[in-house]
């Protein structure tokens, strides 16, 4: 994978990862564009750089970041769900991630739901406080996120509708949330980098002397894949809050509904996909 490619990655990476529009189906239509061959190394980049859009999140709210320990309360309660459900069917979500057919399929079907989502979770409260109780419930929304294509961004902001949160307010939260998620799963990836994936599961870390030198070699790449990703998301983030305020989720429902039935189209006519 060249600089160029990375960099292109990484654009992707940024403006999709908090849209709703699932960043998975969007990585494997860059994969193919860019004739990029899904190695471990590239299958490991396109995790680690969202790092970059982690740090997006926590440079456009620090001060969110920094009001009280209730804050971070509600995130972990909000996270335990996604953490325990990765952990116990961590092998079954892999392989899931390598059916394009999955990824296609679920991108339709959550562009159809997307187009009645503002109808159905119209109603809001006044007050927009979110107790362990709605946070738990977020968390669990979340979740359906695993099922590749679902997009973790749509899971949560509709999670936090159901709980008649405002669109604006679901999406930050949803926003919030993907801190402890993305860092995770960066941080799991990163590890199996560098430590064997048999030995991990068993907290045996034994060092991976392929696995470091491949990270050591590349570093230039993992650097600027995140600095991009970072610039990109600030950006996207910006946009996204403006425009589901003012205009709801329609759009991005028939933007998915595309790129779905685009999936669907190059898989009937016998074009092999590769998932990053």
């Amino acid at each position: 994978m060249s600089i160029f490619q990375a960099i292109i990655i990484a654009i992707v990476e940024g403006l999709t990862e908090f849209l709703p529009i699932s960043s998975t189906g969007h990585m494997i239509i860059t994969q193919q564009i860019l004739g990029v061959e899904s190695t471990e190394f590239v299958k490991a980049f396109t995790v680690i750089i969202q790092f970059g859009a982690i740090l997006s999140v926590i440079f456009l709210y620090w001060k969110r970041f920094c009001q009280s320990f209730d804050f971070y309360w509600k995130l972990l309660i909000a996270f335990l769900p996604a953490a325990v459900i990765g952990f116990l069917a961590g092998d079954y979500i892999d392989a899931l991630l390598e059916n394009v057919f999955v990824v296609a399929l679920m991108l339709v079907i959550g562009g159809v739901f997307m187009l009645f989502v503002d109808k159905l979770f119209s109603k809001t409260v006044e007050n927009q406080t979110i107790g362990w109780r709605k946070a738990l419930t977020i968390g669990f929304c979340q979740c359906i996120a695993m099922i590749p294509g679902v997009s973790r961004s749509m899971a949560s902001i509709v999670g936090g509708m159901s709980q008649k949160l405002t669109r604006k307010n679901a999406a930050e939260f949803s926003f919030f949330l993907a801190v402890p998620t993305m860092a995770a799963a960066s941080g799991y990836k990163f590890l199996e980098l560098i430590f064997y994936k048999e030995d991990i599961k068993h907290l045996n870390f034994v060092l991976n002397t392929d696995g470091v030198k491949l990270l050591s070699d590349n570093l230039l790449t993992l650097t600027i894949g995140n600095i991009v990703a970072f610039a990109v998301a600030i950006l996207a983030i910006k946009f996204f809050i403006d425009f589901l305020t003012k205009y709801g989720f329609k759009a991005f429902g028939y933007y998915r509904i595309v790129v779905g039935g685009l999936l669907l189209a190059l898989l009937a006519f016998g074009i092999e996909l590769n998932i990053i």
